[in-house]
């Protein structure tokens, strides 16, 4: 089983912003609240963040307005502004020890991980967007008549932007990306959870010398700073990662102003394996594909279908796997797996271990607390897991991984798609026919084919069903930020 590696200790990080920016301002919520936000490591507390609330998003929001109807950032030159967001990369890149080390405090994360993989996937998403900039255009259409058509491409307008805890860095680039590529305004939440690498972010974006009031940053907590940017009038567009739950509310809240609205929610991915598949390479997927970050991943393969005649000895080498895997310190560099972010999702996640067990299948490893300090969970398989189980059906969002074996193919592609989820799926085989099949026949938002979380800023991530709709990264990553307007002229 796994143990816990060094004793996680509070990293001496300076913590530069802990107030809210508005306007170019950083300033105390109007209420004069504050929350704690903890280390999950160590359940201490960090620092103390600005709460704001309805009156600091109004603040926030007449800011953004007046930055996006009267400021400079959508009539400058579009070169200039990606000028603007490479020189934000690069600060970025310049803090890039520090800010991983941020990110470990607060999120639990391994540092290492931060510093290997969140934080450059962030620097490629701003840069990727900051060359996009001037790329935005509008097309000539040949109508009939004697006129002269054609289509502009304009920004949508002021952006509330709503994001997780499971990546802050990196969420907060694949938002701020295209928004300010297109020319828009952002009032941005980060999660109460996890609010410290947005503000660094926020600051350095200053630092860039994006204009005063372009980039909002509003901490606080979902049913008052989030709700009152869903509602504000003043937002024309909203953007949100997170629950399903959390989306539905998000909809109704925003239909009076029938704001512009883009989801990218959770998921149950299939991670299906046959048994021509590289074994070696499909195990190292499967680890991989459940415990990045936790556990705690929209496109976690949570549902690993093994084929029957390679079962046994697959399940073997991936609880392997599982039982080696180093949990502990954030800052050890020989930690693989740190806490899940806060009690909270501790409590869910050891929820959902024992209705594993109650409802039949078999622990074939982990499934405890690791220490006694800390949201540390050991990495947890079940077998003999059924697709009504409520592992097999509902997202735990942690490391617990469901087993389920199959025979025949069609009746795999039925099982893997019976789910309300479309996130994501992977599949492995040797057989390229059967894997190119395989993946149009998965209602997914992105397969995989014999490989596992590969993701890019150039390639579109979007759910199907209830996974979300409207798609980040890649070009298709900027049509929710962007209006299109046809512009017709006589020419008699």
């Amino acid at each position: 089983m796994a143990t816990l590696a060094a004793a996680p200790k509070p990293a001496s990080l300076p913590i530069h912003q802990t107030q809210l920016l508005i306007d170019g301002q950083w300033v105390p919520a109007k209420s004069g609240k504050t929350f704690d936000t903890i280390n999950p490591a160590t359940e201490e507390v960090i620092a103390q963040v600005a709460e704001g609330d309805a009156a600091d998003v109004e603040a926030a929001v007449r800011a953004a307005r007046r930055a996006f109807d009267e400021g400079p950032w959508p009539r400058m030159n579009a070169r200039d502004r990606g000028r603007i967001m490479y020189r934000l990369a690069d600060l970025i890149e310049a803090e890039i020890d520090e800010l991983a080390a941020l990110e470990a405090l607060d999120n639990g994360k391994p540092v290492s991980d931060a510093r290997a993989g969140d934080i450059p996937l962030a620097l490629d998403t701003l840069r990727y967007y900051a060359g996009w900039a001037d790329k935005i255009h509008g097309q000539t259409i040949p109508i009939n008549g004697n006129y002269f058509c054609y289509t502009r491409r304009e920004p949508v307008g002021v952006a509330g932007q709503i994001i997780p805890w499971n990546f802050p860095i990196l969420m907060t680039a694949w938002k701020w990306g295209p928004a300010l590529a297109a020319g828009c305004t952002i009032v941005m939440k980060p999660a109460e959870q996890t609010p410290l690498t947005c503000l660094r972010l926020a600051r350095l974006a200053q630092k860039a010398g994006v204009p005063d009031g372009v980039i909002n940053v509003v901490p606080g907590f979902g049913p008052t700073a989030g709700a009152a940017i869903v509602k504000h009038p003043g937002i024309d567009k909203v953007a949100f990662t997170g629950s399903g739950e959390t989306a539905q509310i998000i909809m109704r809240q925003a239909a009076d102003g029938l704001k512009r609205l883009t989801f990218e929610l959770g998921g149950k991915s299939p991670n299906i394996v046959f048994a021509d598949a590289d074994l070696d390479a499909a195990a190292v997927g499967a680890h991989v594909g459940i415990y990045l970050n936790q556990g705690q991943c929209c496109c976690a393969g949570s549902r690993l279908f093994v084929e029957d005649a390679i079962h046994e000895k697959f399940v073997e080498r991936v609880v392997e796997m599982s039982r080696k895997r180093k949990v502990g310190d954030p800052f050890d560099p020989a930690t693989e797996q740190g806490p899940q972010v806060d009690r909270a999702q501790f409590d869910k996640i050891m929820g959902y271990i024992e209705s594993g067990k109650r409802e039949g299948a078999t622990c074939a490893t982990g499934g405890k607390r690791v220490g006694d300090r800390g949201f540390f969970i050991e990495p947890t398989v079940f077998t003999n897991v059924k697709d009504e189980m409520a592992i097999a059906r509902e997202e735990i969002f942690g490391p617990v991984l469901s087993v389920l074996k199959f025979s025949d193919m069609d009746e795999l592609i039925r099982r893997a798609n019976a789910t309300t989820f479309g996130l994501a799926a992977a599949v492995w085989t040797r057989d390229v026919a059967r894997a190119h099949e395989v993946a149009k026949r998965l209602r997914a938002g992105t397969v995989w084919v014999n490989c596992y979380d590969v993701f890019d800023a150039a390639a579109p991530f979007g759910g199907f069903k209830q996974s979300g709709f409207g798609r980040e990264l890649g070009e298709r990553g900027l049509d929710p930020y962007l209006e299109t307007k046809t512009v017709t002229v006589s020419l008699s």
